[in-house]
């Protein structure tokens, strides 16, 4: 039975979940960082072993790559636990037919995704993990749009009934356009990472997706919508925030000769810009991703407003439709 109180559980379970989802992330991308997606030869197994009883801290100091990769597989286990948990509460609590199955996705993406990382091992493909990490900002976005759409705010759109959103055409195709550049951004990033190619074309890209991040900080700021507001200054912070790291990545890999700086490979500054460069990413593509979500919301919400004006009947239907859709049950 949904109580009063369901909802915000299940919301905070939700970004728990994304902050754990956080562990398999940064490890598999220092993974990369390290070029460790071979440390072992098997999978499940870790040299043969059950990865569960596998000594993964004596190879703290003795195999570095070990360590990571283990600790790796280890943080994606535990994510699918959190992801079960995340089922089963959500259909004990939520009534809403679309978050159910919303849910039920997240966990089929994480067990895809684990079966993928086995897969990279296996074939030892490169190519492999290139997906498996893009595949990996796609989950942890999905799991922060869960945590939104259980969340308190999502059923008025962080707004009095009454009030109306003023939801621009420019602001819906800059929200729907953003997080497809970025997107693809990160997967050209991908390339660079793991195949060393299109260097060139990434830092073009990173130039495309400065002007459509910006634009829709903007345009989401002018709306005059406190909950597009907040959003867009998440997306602004993240976003400086990746562009430093983006620099220091660069710098520390390739040198900075006006300051007589030279890289030196695998250094620890290197291997930290690199890491955080790419997690970050996924935070920004986090960021756009939410905008969007409240972008199509909002436009919900003024939708139903508007029939209001013209169809008073008609908005009734809407109203009562929207809160069993959204509200987590039956009006």
């Amino acid at each position: 039975m949904t109580t009063a109180s369901s909802p915000r559980w299940l919301s905070r379970y939700a970004v728990f979940t994304a902050v754990i989802a956080l562990l398999p992330i940064g490890m598999g991308a220092l993974v990369t960082t390290l070029d460790a997606g071979m440390a072992f030869l098997d999978w499940p197994t870790s040299d043969g072993q059950n990865m569960f009883l596998y000594p993964w801290l004596q190879d703290f100091h003795a195999n570095r790559e070990k360590f990571v990769e283990h600790g790796h597989r280890l943080a994606g286990s535990l994510i699918g636990m959190f992801s079960i948990g995340l089922v089963a509460l959500t259909l004990r609590t939520e009534l809403r037919r679309w978050v159910r199955a919303f849910s039920v996705g997240i966990l089929t993406a994480v067990v895809l995704q684990g079966l993928l990382g086995g897969f990279r091992v296996i074939a030892d493909a490169r190519v492999a993990a290139l997906v498996h990490g893009s595949f990996a900002s796609l989950i942890f976005s999905a799991i922060t749009l869960f945590a939104l759409v259980t969340g308190s705010k999502w059923k008025n759109g962080g707004r009095t009934v009454n009030s109306t959103a003023v939801i621009s055409n420019q602001l819906k195709i800059l929200a729907v356009a953003t997080p497809i550049v970025l997107f693809g951004q990160s997967l050209v990033g991908g390339l660079v990472r793991h195949l060393g190619l299109a260097l060139d074309e990434h830092l073009a890209g990173a130039i495309l997706a400065t002007l459509l991040a910006v634009s829709l900080v903007v345009i989401s700021w002018r709306s005059g919508q406190r909950w597009l507001r907040s959003a867009g200054v998440g997306l602004l912070i993240v976003f400086l925030v990746q562009l430093a790291l983006g620099a220091g990545a660069w710098v520390t890999r390739f040198g900075f000769p006006p300051a007589g700086y030279v890289a030196v490979q695998q250094a620890p500054e290197q291997i930290l810009f690199r890491t955080a460069h790419a997690v970050a990413a996924m935070f920004v593509l986090m960021m756009s991703l939410q905008i969007t979500a409240r972008v199509l919301r909002l436009n919900w919400l003024d939708h139903g407003l508007r029939c209001q004006d013209s169809n008073p009947t008609l908005v009734g239907t809407h109203v009562l439709e929207s809160r069993s859709k959204f509200a987590g049950g039956p009006a």
